[in-house]
């Protein structure tokens, strides 16, 4: 399985410009994935700088014929002229997909610093590797606080996940709302973490978990043990960093690391203000 994740900052590129056709020829230049996963997808939202009030869902779909596009909304708000704007993350698969979860992440108040809701976008895939969920986010920038409150409630709905995974499915429950879907206990987590790789954040979703449940590795460290993360923002001049840093990740459950074989990332691209991140599992 070939999985990608990609802050796109709604496609718009280094120059400023828009443009979706680009994200689409940058991801299929870059290989041929099963699952892309990406964040700051927007939908109806003309405020956004270079932005038209594309629905980006539906562009991006159009590209990629095959797979199911799976649209998670953390900012949902009216545009002024009767309509709604939407702003969050979307998975994209072309293996079959299960159930779907979009969970709202903690919010706690600081009036003091911007921020936004952020969003959790989960979706059980089948591969030939064995079915897994998939789960994509982007934390808050601007507060520690806030990314640490997302981190633990991210913990939190793999736990509950890990102890779902065992439950059997009763004939009542068939072809009803009860019924249960697998919600296998391996997973895969990625995102934009705006949180550079020596942060404190990384080590708390790396701990591990008092209950025995699967813990998380980072896809890096499996394959370079030791060696400093490639950087995926700042190789190409950003105002919110002021040297190259890792701030995407791919953290995999134990399970899933010996079946890791490829982590790239590509530090060419301007299409966007981070660099697109990918693994292959084996």
């Amino acid at each position: 399985m070939k999985l990608l994740s990609w802050n796109i900052q709604w496609g718009r590129g280094m120059d400023g410009r828009v443009d979706h056709a680009r994200i689409l020829r940058t991801i299929h230049q870059l290989g041929d994935f099963d699952v892309i996963c990406l964040q700051e997808v927007a939908v109806n939202f003309p405020g956004l700088p270079g932005s038209r009030g594309e629905d980006q869902v539906a562009e991006l779909s159009a590209g990629l014929p095959g797979y199911t596009a799976i649209y998670g909304a953390a900012t949902d708000v009216p545009d002024g002229r009767d309509g709604r704007s939407r702003f969050g993350n979307a998975i994209f698969s072309r293996l079959p997909v299960g159930q779907v979860w979009r969970h709202l992440l903690p919010w706690p108040a600081e009036l003091d610093v911007p921020s936004m809701q952020r969003v959790l976008v989960e979706a059980v895939v089948m591969a030939d590797i064995g079915p897994l969920r998939v789960m994509t986010s982007h934390l808050e920038y601007y507060s520690q606080r806030q990314r640490e409150s997302q981190i633990d409630a991210i913990r939190r709905l793999h736990a509950e996940a890990c102890a779902m995974s065992t439950r059997s499915l009763s004939a009542e429950e068939v072809g009803g709302s009860f019924e249960v879907f697998p919600r296998p206990a391996q997973a895969l987590l990625c995102g934009d973490m705006n949180f550079p790789a020596t942060a404190p954040e990384r080590a708390r979703i790396l701990a591990p978990f008092t209950s025995g449940e699967p813990g998380f590795r980072d896809a890096w460290d499996v394959l370079h043990p030791g060696e400093p993360h490639v950087p995926t923002v700042g190789i190409h001049k950003v105002d919110f960093v002021d040297r190259p840093e890792c701030f995407d990740f791919v953290f995999i459950t134990e399970m899933l690391a010996n079946r890791l074989k490829v982590h790239g990332i590509d530090a060419a691209t301007e299409a966007s203000d981070h660099q697109p991140v990918w693994v292959e599992l084996a």
